[in-house]
């Protein structure tokens, strides 16, 4: 990784919750909210806008841990800002805390962890579970 990435470096995406986002199963809607899949997925998606400025050439990161609690629900329409806050790290791995909000309340929080690892090498072990 380039040297800069230190805790409290923070990077946000801002959604707007559509149909798409919603908890369903089977194609049958559940509740007209932000479903947590959809949650993870944009939590994710913050931690690694975090890495991307950091990463060297030949580099990757990888998706190895997230523990998330979702708080409150979403309803189709509403915005929510996801923020990831860098809190660890190391040459080979960057904890995150991400917190989801919109105007009236903390959707959801998480820790997410990612592994940098060399293309090549995760380019392998992709190879090795074929």
């Amino acid at each position: 990784m380039k040297a800069g990435l230190s805790p409290g470096y923070q990077e946000e995406i801002t959604i707007t919750v559509t149909e798409d986002m919603v908890a369903s199963f089977g194609g049958q809607m559940v509740h007209p909210v932000l479903s947590t899949v959809s949650l993870v997925y944009y939590m994710e998606w913050a931690g690694r806008k975090v890495i991307l400025p950091f990463l060297q050439e030949g580099e990757e990161g990888v998706g190895a841990y997230i523990e998330v609690k979702h708080r409150a629900p979403a309803p189709i329409g509403k915005q929510v800002t996801i923020t990831a806050t860098v809190k660890e790290v190391t040459e080979q791995k960057v904890v995150c805390d991400v917190i989801a909000r919109h105007d009236r309340a903390v959707v959801g929080e998480s820790e997410f962890v990612q592994i940098i690892l060399p293309k090549d090498k995760l380019k392998e072990n992709i190879e090795r579970m074929k």
